[in-house]
């Protein structure tokens, strides 16, 4: 497990080969580019306990810790950092409106042991299921409904300090455009810190919290109830947590050179049992992250061993209560103007997999899932039936699911749905 080969001599790379997971560079080297995961992480993994309100050192202390027991279950073949997931934001914050932190944190406990359940699932059967219950338009449909559902929060943000969140948003877009390599993918958190110096200027800031904060000390913990009115806001985010896990493995064998689909199944069960132990004491959600891909795509380091640096430090890094103090001072303005750009991803990142599955949205079948399921996510429609409250998210998602199926079962049995007609399957990785 603690075992890593040698790459050459440790301190460089030839420019046409890569340092893979079972290998490591010389220590200080690692140690370095282990640091560079916990910068490319940061912004975003902080941003979701300053939306929900969970405590940020004990979402950082699960990260951490989540990233190890991944690397273990795993058996250090699939290289990640697993980071607050943007999926859960909807629901957690209608939940902790509704009730409490803790019926929040119930939502995500039984979310996680769902994905864990999930992967044991896919580790005996595969993935040809999935693929067959939510073909690209569906998966895609629900992955967009989901970030473009919180568009409304963004702007709630964004006119308490409409300048600010001006100048955090342009940030974000000229550090994404001017800077590459590492520079570029860690744009929004370097658009943060330009939206929060701007916010100190203009007086936005109180510090007083911060200097009252111990250098030293645990994170602040909470436990979850479980209202099973609740439940159903949190179900649609497995779609996420699946489409998200199966893309990262996709990705790491493309960039390594293999075939990992066989450890979908572990990195799911890996990602579910992180979730549930977080939610156990009030830290957020995890999921696998894309910011960290990029840090591997740029560095061609893909060992596991920065991995496990990556995890160490954002656990040590979670024992300082004046961290959290001072990540819970960035104001308003700045969380409006950075939720414009990523709330706005998550809705492309739906797109794309039309776009990357070559959805055919000439036909009507893929029209209408489409179209009606983000029209429903958008508007956020809310149903209570019986003290159990479906929102948009939720409804959006069985919109699509009983859309599509229904529309291509009975296309086939009229003969408007040929063989020849169906979306293509993707690609087998190599």
């Amino acid at each position: 497990m603690f075992r890593w080969t040698l790459h050459g001599d440790g301190r460089t790379v030839a420019p046409d080969a890569i340092v893979r997971p079972e290998e490591r560079l010389a220590w200080p080297l690692t140690i370095g580019i282990g640091a560079q995961h916990v910068i490319a992480m940061f912004g975003a993994t902080f941003l979701v306990p300053l939306l929900t309100g969970f405590p940020p050192s004990t979402t950082l202390l699960f990260s951490g810790i989540g990233t190890l027991l991944f690397l273990v279950i795993t058996r250090n073949r699939v290289p990640s950092y697993l980071g607050s997931s943007f999926a859960f934001i909807s629901p957690i914050m209608a939940s902790t409106q509704a009730h409490s932190m803790g019926a929040a944190l119930g939502g995500v406990l039984v979310t996680g042991v769902l994905l864990a359940l999930l992967g044991l699932l896919v580790g005996r059967i595969g993935t040809g299921w999935i693929r067959a219950l939510m073909p690209p338009v569906v998966m895609g449909s629900i992955v967009a409904l989901i970030g473009f559902n919180l568009a409304p929060t963004a702007y709630d943000n964004f006119q308490q300090s409409s300048v600010t969140a001006t100048i955090t948003l342009f940030a974000v877009v000229l550090c994404t455009v001017l800077f590459r390599g590492l520079l570029g993918r860690i744009s929004v958190l370097l658009g943060v810190l330009i939206g929060y110096l701007v916010a100190v200027a203009r007086g936005e800031v109180d510090f007083e919290p911060v200097r009252e904060a111990d250098w030293l000390g645990l994170p602040e913990f909470h436990h979850p109830t479980i209202e099973l009115g609740l439940l159903p806001m949190f179900l649609p985010v497995v779609v996420v947590l699946l489409a998200e896990n199966v893309g990262h493995v996709s990705s790491v064998g493309l960039m390594t050179g293999r075939n990992l689909d066989h450890m979908v199944g572990r990195t799911l069960v890996s990602d579910g049992l992180a979730t549930t132990l977080s939610a156990g004491f009030g830290g957020s959600p995890t999921t696998t992250y894309g910011e960290n891909i990029g840090v591997m795509s740029a560095t061609r380091v893909y060992s596991t061993a920065a991995y496990w640096v990556a995890g160490i430090v954002a656990i040590l890094l979670s024992l300082s209560p004046k961290v959290g103090a001072l990540i819970f001072t960035i104001p308003p303005g700045v969380l409006g103007g950075v939720t414009f750009v990523l709330y706005g991803l998550i809705g492309i990142v739906g797109v794309r997999m039309w776009v990357d599955a070559k959805v055919d949205f000439s036909r009507p079948k893929n029209q209408i899932t489409a179209g009606v399921a983000l029209v429903v996510g958008i508007a956020n429609v809310t149903w209570t039936i019986e003290g159990v409250q479906l929102t948009g998210i939720a409804l959006g998602t069985l919109a699509a699911l009983v859309i599509y199926h229904l529309m291509d079962r009975l296309g086939r049995l009229t003969g408007t749905e040929t063989e020849t007609e169906r979306e293509p399957e993707p690609a087998p990785v190599d």
